[in-house]
């Protein structure tokens, strides 16, 4: 097995953004460790099924929830309560690494609403 064939497995998927890698999941809650690149971002976005925890281990974390802008720390949390748009950057000049726990009645990757992207994910207004 060479290291591509892990690369978009369900467990672990590389993003224009980082990583993330599925660290458990079952009926009603999912864990994911999420990796950011220096200087890149995540689509400003929405869920209409879960909530999500986020506990940053490592760098720091822009947030934006809801239109305020907030600095996450290392050792600091955040939650995203279900249907609230959020968005989270890395400012900083090395990874930024967090913990997401999502809970809620269908934990999906197709649940995101996109508002915003610079990747060009996002609908046309």
């Amino acid at each position: 097995m060479t290291a591509n064939d892990t690369d978009n497995s369900p467990k672990f998927d590389r993003r224009p953004w980082g990583t993330f890698t599925v660290l458990d999941e079952a009926d009603g809650f999912k864990v994911k460790r999420i990796e950011v690149l220096p200087g890149k971002r995540l689509s400003y976005q929405k869920h209409a099924q879960r909530a999500e925890h986020w506990f940053v281990v490592e760098g720091t974390a822009k947030v934006t929830l809801d239109g305020a802008e907030l600095i996450v720390e290392a050792g600091q949390a955040i939650d995203i309560p279900t249907g609230s748009a959020h968005r989270v950057e890395n400012p900083g000049e090395t990874n930024l690494v967090f913990i997401e726990v999502q809970r809620g009645g269908y934990l999906g990757e197709d649940d995101i609403v996109r508002l915003e992207d610079d990747f060009g994910r996002a609908p046309d207004k």
